[in-house]
């Protein structure tokens, strides 16, 4: 079975959307560029109000590794996922300080890279078409990786089916897709994880 991560959670109301639909995993963003971006302090409050069955991924870019062992063991989550430049040495130093989940996000920009994400020390990466743009790469380009990933990029509603089909990810991992105007919309968190779970 496919597992579903709904990305960007900004409001209570998005973890008591996710409590009801129950993803496996939900993130947080911790990079300040972000939209989606919140603070250390707003995401122990949504942890708290989110369901232990549930886990909770902080999203970081090239933040400082102290800071993200920190939310780490205070439990406010239980995995980091990283969409900088962080390499396997950082991932290494990382892990001196925490025993707790690493996913290695890595943007696709052409088959040949597929060997390289292969080679992270992480132990779950995510492929991305970009960084949050919402957009689709070319599946077929990685169909033959069989490493267990996370796959983001341009997911919705309408063609998660077809990717799980194809692909057969371990996780898929949607934010844009499942918003309108900018904020979660329940109907298609809702729509989404159906569709996953049909098709798995």
């Amino acid at each position: 079975m496919t597992k579903i991560k709904f990305c960007g959670m900004k409001t209570l109301d998005d973890i008591f959307a996710a409590n009801e639909i129950f993803p496996e995993y939900v993130g947080f963003v911790f990079a300040s560029k972000s939209k989606r971006y919140i603070t250390p302090a707003q995401a122990e409050k949504f942890r708290a109000a989110l369901s232990k069955k549930i886990l909770a991924v902080g999203v970081f870019v090239n933040e400082k590794i102290s800071t993200v062992a920190e939310l780490l063991n205070n439990g406010i989550i239980d995995a980091a996922q990283l969409h900088g430049n962080e390499d396997n040495a950082y991932i290494k130093n990382l892990r001196r300080l925490t025993n707790k989940t690493v996913i290695q996000a890595f943007q696709f920009d052409c088959a040949l890279r597929i060997t390289h994400y292969a080679l992270s020390s992480a132990d779950f990466i995510l492929i991305d078409s970009g960084a949050g743009g919402g957009k689709v790469f070319d599946w077929n380009l990685i169909k033959n990786f069989r490493r267990e990933y996370f796959l983001a990029g341009g997911l919705t509603p309408e063609n998660v089916g077809e990717a799980i089909k194809l692909l057969k990810p371990f996780a898929v991992d949607v934010s844009s897709g499942i918003e309108t105007d900018g904020r979660k919309d329940f109907n298609k968190m809702k729509k989404f994880a159906e569709v996953v779970r049909n098709n798995s």
